[in-house]
C-alpha cells in the first residue's frame, strides 16, 4: 500500500468509517475497566469471605469461651463427651464463675479432684423438669440458696418484699423461692427419690439446728429435716465436700457418712454415736425460749475445730440431728490453691442478653485476703459460719491475682478492695489458736482485749505496698470493714497503718463501724467502748493533716439492737447531732439466723450470760429509734418529738443549739450557733449531702443489719453471705457454698454505702468538743 492510501485509510478510521460503532455494534470496554471491575468483584468477594471468617471466628471464640465454664445444659455435657455428671449443683444464684461465689469454689474444687460437675442455676421450682435438666447425677445433688439466705435476699427488715436481686440476671427479682434450700431439695426428692442430697451454703449452714425464723416469728426445725436432705455441709466446706465426694465415689452409702467433720446428719438411734453433748430437745425449746438460749450457747461454744464437740439435738425418741465437730480451717497453702482454680471471673454468657449479673461488679476486681473473724460482733453470724480462727492467703498469691486482673480488658487500674470479713486481720488472734483452738468462754477483743492478743499490721502494710507496685494498678482501696480497736492496740505499726490508709487507700471517706455509743448497747453488741473510736478518729485526722488531704470517717450506726431502750437511742441521736451531718442510710437490726443477737431478740436473754436483755420489737418503737438518728429529716419530726417525750428528754425539744427538733408548729431544726457547729473534720456545705453508694456466699454471710428504706440487697461478701457485712471480701461458702464470703450482714447494707472514686464525699463523725 502506498503512503497516500494509508493516509486515506487512517483518515477514514478517524471519522468513524468502518468502525463497529458506525455499524451500530457495541464497542468493547477498554481492558483497564474490565480489570477494575474484576478487581472490585474480587474485593467484594474477599470482604464477604472475611466477614464470614470473622463470624465463624467469633462463633468459635464464643464457643471456646463458653467451654471455659462448667456445663449448664445437656449440649454443654455432650461437648465434653459426658453422658452424666458426677454431681449436679443446684443454686439459687445465677452462675458466676468467680471466687467470691461459693458455688464456683465448690464446683471448681470438685473439678480439680477429677469429678464431673454440672450446674443448674435458679431452676423453676414450680416445674419438676427444671431439676432434671442435666439428668440423674452419678453421686449426688449439691444444693444451696446462693451467697445469701433466700429470706434475707427477698425481704427487708420490715418484711417488705424486695423488688430486685443482685444475684440474678439483670437484677431481676423473684427467680428463686423463699426458703430456697428446702424447696429445691424437696423438688429433687420428688424427681430422684434415692439420689443423695447434700445441702450447704449460708442458708443451710446457719440453720443446721433448730433456729429462730424472723419472717414467720417461730422456732423452726433443723433445715436437714425440713429439706429431706441426707447431709448438711456447714462452714466454708472445702474439706468436707471433697471427703464426701471421695466416700461416695468409693461406694459408701450416704447413710454411712456419719464420720466427716463439718457435716450434720440425722439418725434414728444414738447407738453408734459417741462422745457427744446432748442439746435440749426441739419440743423443750418450743415450750421454753430459755432452753433455746441455752442450746445456742452450747453450739456457739463448740464452733471451734479443736475444742468443738459432737452435738446432738433430739426430735422425739427416734429422730436425732447430729453435728460433727467443725472442719479444720484451710492452711495458707490450701487457701492459695483454692484461689488458683481456673475461674473465668465472669458471669455465664447466657446472661449477657439480660445485662449480666449485677453482683459481679463489686467483687470482680476485689481481692479476698482472709477468712474467719475473732471480732465476734453479736449481730454477725460469721463466727457460727467461718469460725474465729483467721485464715490468710499469702502475699504472693494475692499479688499474682492482682497481676491477672490487670490483663482483663475491663480493668481500669483500680482494685476495689483487699480484705475479708475484717480487712486488717492477717493472722490468728494469738499463737495458741492454731494448735489449741479459740478459747471457750473468752473473747479476743471486746469488751476488753485479751492480754495474749497479738495486734500486728506489718504484713498487711507490706501486702498493700506490694499491690501498689503491680504494673497497671493505679489505686488499691480498702473497703472491707476494719477493726479500729485492733488498730489502736498495735503500738508498733498502728499509726503506720493509718498513715498508709490516709495516703493511699481511701477515696475521700473511710467507713468504720462503731455501731453505737451507749456502753450498755455496745456490751450487748460485743463492741469496744466509744472512747476507743474517738481516739481512732483523732489519729485518722492527724494522718490526713500530715498527708495534706481532706478525708473523713463515716461511721456505721445501728438502731433497735437488743439492749437499746429509748434512752440509748437518744444518746445515739445526740452523737449524730454532734457529728454535724445526718446519716442517709440507717441500719436497723435484722434478726438473721446464726447470730447471738438474734437469740437475744427471740428469747430476751443474752445467751453468753443468760441475763435479761431489753429488746425493741414493736414496729412503732423501732421507727421511733430510727427517726431519732435521722432527726433532721422533716418527715421524722413528729416521731422524734414522741420519742423524746417517751425518753423524758423534752429538753431536746426547742430552739436551743443542742435541741434535736423544734416544738409543734415550728419549722426546721434548731439553729446551730458556734457552740453547736459541725464537729472538726466534718466537711462544710450541705450537712444532708448524700453519701456515695456502693457485698457472695461470703461481702461480705451478712450480719443482722439492714438499711431502712432500701430494697436491694448488698453486693456479694464474701461474701461478700450474710454472716458478715461485706460481700466484698469473702464469700460465705459452705459446701455448696464454698468461697469467701462476708456473708451479707444485712443484704441491704454495705453494698449501698460503699465508696466510689471521684464521687462527692460526705462528712465524718466526730464528737463535738464542749
Amino acid at each position: 500500500m502506498t503512503n497516500r492510501s494509508a493516509n486515506r485509510g487512517n483518515a477514514a478510521r478517524a471519522k468513524g468509517h468502518g468502525s463497529p460503532r458506525a455499524k451500530g455494534q457495541a464497542q468493547p470496554r477498554p481492558k483497564g475497566r474490565e480489570r477494575a471491575n474484576e478487581d472490585a468483584k474480587k474485593r467484594a468477594e474477599g470482604r464477604a469471605r472475611a466477614a464470614e471468617d470473622a463470624k465463624e471466628q467469633a462463633k468459635e471464640q464464643a464457643h471456646a469461651y463458653r467451654a471455659r465454664f462448667l456445663p449448664v445444659s445437656r449440649d454443654d455435657m455432650r461437648e465434653r463427651g459426658w453422658d452424666e455428671c458426677d454431681f449436679v449443683y443446684v443454686s439459687g444464684d445465677a452462675y458466676v464463675d468467680h471466687s467470691s461465689f461459693g458455688a464456683a469454689i465448690i464446683c471448681r474444687l470438685l473439678e480439680a479432684n477429677h469429678y464431673k460437675v454440672g450446674i443448674i442455676a435458679q431452676p423453676d421450682w414450680r416445674d419438676p423438669e427444671s431439676i432434671a435438666a442435666l439428668g440423674r447425677p452419678r453421686l449426688g445433688f449439691l444444693v444451696s440458696s446462693g451467697n445469701m439466705d433466700s429470706m434475707v435476699n427477698h425481704y427487708t427488715v420490715a418484711k417488705k418484699r424486695r423488688h430486685s436481686d443482685a444475684f440474678s440476671p439483670g437484677g431481676e427479682g423473684g427467680l428463686r423461692p423463699d426458703h430456697a434450700v428446702v424447696v429445691y431439695s424437696n423438688l429433687i426428692r420428688r424427681v430422684f427419690k434415692d439420689v443423695p442430697i447434700i445441702i450447704g451454703g449460708i442458708e443451710a449452714s446457719l440453720r443446721r439446728f433448730a433456729h429462730y425464723d424472723y419472717w414467720s416469728d417461730s422456732l423452726k426445725r433443723s433445715i436437714l429435716l425440713d429439706s429431706n436432705a441426707d447431709l448438711v455441709s456447714y462452714g466454708m466446706g472445702e474439706h468436707s465436700i471433697v471427703e464426701i465426694a471421695d466416700a461416695l465415689n468409693s461406694g459408701l452409702s450416704v447413710s454411712d457418712l456419719t464420720f466427716i467433720d463439718g457435716t450434720v446428719f440425722r439418725t434414728r438411734s444414738l447407738e453408734h454415736v459417741y462422745d457427744y453433748e446432748l442439746l435440749p430437745a426441739y419440743s423443750a425449746m418450743r415450750a421454753n425460749p430459755r432452753a433455746y438460749a441455752e442450746s445456742f450457747a452450747v453450739q456457739y461454744a463448740n464452733s471451734d475445730h479443736v475444742t468443738g464437740k459432737r452435738l446432738v439435738e433430739p426430735y422425739g425418741e427416734h429422730e436425732f440431728v447430729v453435728q460433727n465437730p467443725p472442719a479444720a480451717p484451710l492452711s495458707t497453702a490450701e487457701l492459695d490453691a483454692v484461689y488458683r482454680l481456673p475461674f473465668v471471673r465472669a458471669a455465664h454468657p447466657d446472661y449477657d442478653a439480660a445485662g449480666g449479673v449485677p453482683a459481679i461488679k463489686e467483687v470482680k476486681f476485689s481481692l479476698a485476703s482472709n477468712r474467719g473473724c475473732f471480732g465476734e460482733c453479736a449481730f454477725c453470724a460469721l463466727t457460727f459460719h467461718q469460725g474465729r480462727v483467721v485464715q490468710v492467703r499469702s502475699r504472693a498469691s494475692l499479688v499474682a491475682e492482682a497481676e491477672e486482673m490487670t490483663r482483663d480488658a475491663d480493668f481500669k487500674g483500680y482494685i476495689h478492695d483487699v480484705g475479708g470479713p475484717t480487712a486488717n486481720f492477717r493472722a490468728p488472734a494469738c499463737r495458741k489458736q492454731m494448735d489449741h483452738g479459740a478459747c471457750q468462754g473468752r473473747r479476743c477483743l471486746a469488751p476488753e482485749p485479751c492480754r495474749k492478743l497479738i495486734a500486728d499490721h506489718s504484713d498487711y502494710i507490706r501486702l498493700l505496698r506490694e499491690l501498689r507496685e503491680v504494673p497497671g494498678v493505679k489505686k488499691v482501696f480498702v473497703r472491707s470493714g476494719i477493726r479500729f480497736d485492733y488498730v489502736m492496740l498495735d503500738e508498733k505499726h498502728g499509726r503506720e497503718f493509718v498513715r498508709e490508709l490516709a495516703e493511699h487507700h481511701v477515696s475521700g471517706q473511710l467507713r468504720v463501724a462503731p455501731e453505737h455509743v451507749s456502753r450498755g448497747v455496745l456490751s450487748c453488741m460485743g463492741k469496744p467502748s466509744h472512747e476507743i473510736y474517738e481516739r481512732f478518729v483523732s489519729l485518722f485526722e492527724e494522718e490526713n493533716a500530715r498527708a495534706g488531704k481532706k478525708q473523713f470517717i463515716v461511721p456505721y450506726l445501728m438502731s433497735s439492737h437488743p439492749g437499746s431502750t429509748m434512752k440509748e437511742a437518744v444518746e445515739l441521736a445526740e452523737f449524730v447531732r454532734d457529728m454535724g451531718f445526718n446519716p442517709e442510710q440507717v441500719s436497723d437490726f435484722y434478726p438473721t439466723p446464726g447470730s447471738l443477737a438474734t437469740v437475744m431478740y427471740f428469747t430476751g436473754l443474752d445467751p453468753r450470760t443468760m441475763e435479761p436483755v431489753y429488746v425493741p420489737k414493736n414496729p412503732h418503737e423501732k421507727a421511733l429509734q430510727r427517726a431519732l438518728i435521722q432527726y433532721r429529716d422533716p418527715k421524722n419530726r413528729d416521731l422524734v418529738r414522741e420519742a423524746l417525750r417517751r425518753a423524758g428528754r423534752e429538753d431536746l425539744i426547742g430552739f436551743d443549739a443542742k435541741c434535736l427538733v423544734r416544738p409543734e408548729g415550728s419549722r426546721g431544726v434548731p439553729s446551730k450557733g458556734k457552740s453547736a457547729s459541725m464537729g472538726k473534720g466534718t466537711p462544710k456545705g450541705n450537712p444532708h449531702a448524700e453519701g456515695t453508694s456502693g457485698n457472695v456466699f461470703g461481702r461480705k454471710g451478712k450480719s443482722s443489719r439492714s438499711n431502712s428504706g432500701k430494697d436491694r440487697p448488698a453486693r456479694p461478701t464474701g461474701g461478700k453471705d450474710e454472716a458478715r457485712r461485706s460481700p466484698r471480701g469473702t464469700s460465705g461458702n459452705s459446701h455448696p457454698g464454698g468461697g469467701k464470703s462476708e456473708v451479707p450482714h444485712s443484704p441491704t447494707d454495705r453494698g449501698n454505702r460503699k465508696e466510689s472514686p471521684g464521687r462527692r464525699q460526705r462528712g465524718r463523725g466526730s464528737k463535738r468538743k464542749e
